[in-house]
């Protein structure tokens, strides 16, 4: 049995730099049902950055605004837009993971750190991944504060209480399935084999051109996941077409490489994409002939198909079981992050059978950006 001389626990935290990080936590608050843990700006003494911790199920995102024009995070959202800059994972022990880390050829980004207040000890360090983008590694072990020194919860947050998990159900999303990064023509493979060399991870599955293609577009993507099998990266490239790919599409308006869409988990995708649309968050629609066979394609499913094909839920199967996903809109002006709502029964895959689809509706919104 080989080493893993990186365990991780969990996907800790995705930190967004964004413009106005009151505004962003009041739409994923009011959008997505997440709720306010923990606050970190001028009233709590930081004087460089304001951040809003928002909660639901396992999942914790972090929107992080500078107070100044000259602070990396407000070039960071000038530059990108609002955009993910963190994916921090939790370990046993932050310092061994950047040590491991760095030998293994990594870019440290920011050295083995402690910090203190009455709640106890965060250790945590952080490595550059492709574009801008950080992987941080948090040891909370010895720390029960709402979530780090500098930061006061809210609403009555604990993570002590039901260890941070129950405290906000709200539209029901769970946890974070997987995070898709896209990068430049010729960068997957690079990015493929830092994963592998310098975190451990190995590779679950590959699409080539002929797997994600339509008439106009195609893409390239390879997944890479952690030895746990809980921490999944797909990465993306954009191959050769007759028109512009999505992810070109990214690239052109992100400015670099960096995290294209969130993918979180629901046990209850109809309930929880009711509730998304009730509140206003737009989602890709397919063509209703997409419904027309659809049994005959992926066989039983709990779910009705009519429902399905009225929120737009799209259905694959795999040898293992079958999945169920939907795919929002960009969340920001610029065609850049969005997100996946997706319910797994057994499947492990990521919705092949739907990729042409997916990808012809996806067209269709770029169309009508004149980006195509």
């Amino acid at each position: 049995m080989t080493h893993d001389f990186l365990p991780i626990k969990a996907i800790d935290h995705i930190e967004l730099y964004v413009g106005n990080a009151k505004q962003a936590a009041h739409f994923y608050r009011t959008g997505f049902g997440f709720a306010q843990a923990a606050y970190s700006g001028l009233e709590t003494g930081n004087r460089q950055t304001t951040s809003y911790v928002m909660v639901q199920g396992k999942i914790r995102l972090v929107l992080t605004t500078a107070l100044g024009p000259d602070h990396p995070v407000a070039r960071h959202a000038h530059l990108h837009g609002d955009g993910v800059a963190v994916i921090a994972l939790s370990v046993p022990d932050a310092e061994s993971a950047y040590h491991e880390t760095t030998a293994r050829g990594a870019s440290g980004a920011i050295a083995p750190t402690t910090i203190e207040d009455e709640c106890g000890v965060l250790r945590y360090s952080a490595i550059r991944a492709y574009g801008d983008t950080l992987i941080k590694f948090v040891d909370r072990s010895g720390y029960r504060g709402a979530f780090a020194p500098g930061f006061q919860p809210r609403n009555g947050y604990s993570p002590e209480a039901d260890n941070g998990r129950a405290w906000a159900k709200g539209v029901g999303l769970a946890a974070i399935d997987h995070m898709v990064g896209n990068v430049e023509l010729g960068a997957m493979n690079r990015w493929v084999e830092f994963f592998a060399m310098t975190m451990g991870f190995s590779q679950l599955i590959h699409f080539d051109d002929q797997d994600i293609s339509t008439e106009y577009s195609a893409l390239m993507s390879k997944v890479m996941q952690d030895g746990t099998g809980k921490v999944k990266f797909p990465i993306n490239e954009p191959a050769e077409g007759k028109k512009k790919s999505q992810i070109q599409e990214y690239l052109d308006y992100y400015y670099t490489p960096g995290v294209q869409h969130i993918a979180c988990s629901t046990g209850d995708i109809v309930s929880t994409v009711t509730q998304l649309r009730d509140n206003g968050i737009e989602f890709l629609r397919v063509p209703t002939t997409y419904y027309e066979d659809l049994e005959s394609r992926v066989g039983k499913i709990n779910e009705p198909i009519d429902k399905l094909a009225e929120l737009g839920v799209l259905v694959d199967r795999d040898e293992e079981g079958y999945l169920l996903q939907i795919f929002t809109k960009p969340v920001e002006e610029r065609p850049t992050v969005f997100f996946e709502i997706i319910e797994r029964h057994g499947s492990r895959g990521f919705g092949k059978g739907n990729f042409k689809a997916l990808f012809e509706s996806i067209e269709r919104e770029q169309e009508l950006r004149g980006n195509l």
